[in-house]
């Protein structure tokens, strides 16, 4: 049994969503909303946190279970990941390999330029936004 075409959108929130920013408009909608302290806050997350590249390791790792654990026909609002261009080209990889797109990504104030750039690129990008300086 599959998603309605609404349950089924997947969406990328870039920079501050903010409680009174797009990420409310999203609340009325029957989709999961995941952000990496969300996650680690349910305890999915048994790596502890250690400063540099480890972090990254960690947060991809942490991303990883839960993106391929979801129905692949399962919607969700996306927050706070990717937040480097290297999350977001893993990502990108991710969902080739279960066939899956994004519906939408959004950004919004503080939205790494360099993210802006890659979905802007990829004609995903929903919102112009003026993007955080490097």
């Amino acid at each position: 049994m599959g998603f309605s075409p609404a349950a089924q959108t997947k969406v990328v929130l870039l920079g501050s969503s903010g409680e009174g920013g797009f990420l409310s408009s999203f609340r009325s909608l029957n989709l999961e909303h995941v952000s990496p302290a969300l996650l680690k806050g349910r305890g999915i997350s048994p790596l502890a946190a250690s400063p540099g590249r480890k972090d990254e390791v960690a947060l991809l790792a942490l991303m990883r279970r839960w993106f391929f654990a979801r129905k692949p026909d399962a919607g969700f609002v996306l927050t706070d990941f990717p937040a480097t261009l290297l999350q977001a080209k893993v990502f990108d990889e991710w969902l080739e390999t279960r066939g899956e797109a994004l519906s939408a990504v959004l950004a919004g104030p503080g939205a790494p330029a360099a993210l802006v750039e890659h979905y802007g690129t990829l004609g995903l990008l929903q919102e112009p936004a003026v993007p955080a300086q490097p």
